[in-house]
């Protein structure tokens, strides 16, 4: 079933819209994959707010026009998905991890920053923390001198404290 033209437009729009907030955007080859692990594909890339879809080749290139990710103009050949996502490392994980279980799946190139990306670089890429861990770590970063301060200045009481329940014990074995 072909699609009429204002059909081809909304497609070409919607894709070019999830490209302007986008930070990185990958193509894999799906070839071989089933309809069910095609399913799960999608579900678990919907599961991290990654954008994937299946668009004719033509489509894409003229979604790809004027944005940061016209680099992949050139690449897109053969049976592809879309992969579009606001975090590049999540885009990355779900791919490279769906590929592991999948052999179907060919991480084809990716793109950030309006540069193309290697299959090495994105597996490096994939082998990143997530921004939720990252931000974790960072907020651990800024809290430990605050702790360790804290903890410092809560020392000088409790060692007066010690000292004085010391003399206390100690005038109390003496009488």
């Amino acid at each position: 079933m072909s699609l009429n033209i204002e059909q081809k437009k909304a497609i070409v729009a919607e894709v070019s819209a999830r490209l302007k907030d986008a930070q990185a955007a990958m193509l894999a080859e799906y070839r071989g994959l089933t309809v069910a692990q095609m399913t799960d594909l999608r579900r678990k890339a919907q599961q991290s707010q990654i954008y994937l879809r299946v668009v004719k080749n033509t489509l894409a290139r003229r979604a790809v026009e004027g944005s940061g990710f016209e680099c992949l103009r050139d690449q897109m050949v053969g049976p592809l998905a879309f992969a579009i996502s606001k975090d590049p490392v999540a885009v990355a994980k779900i791919l490279s991890e769906f590929a592991k279980d999948n052999e179907a799946l060919r991480i084809k190139v990716g793109a950030m920053g309006g540069k193309l990306m290697s299959l090495a670089q994105v597996q490096a890429l994939a082998k990143l923390p997530g921004r939720e861990q990252l931000l974790a770590m960072l907020l651990g970063a800024m809290q430990a001198p605050v702790t360790k301060f804290v903890q410092t200045l809560n020392e000088v009481p409790t060692k007066f404290v010690r000292a004085l329940a010391a003399v206390r014990d100690a005038k109390a074995k003496a009488a």
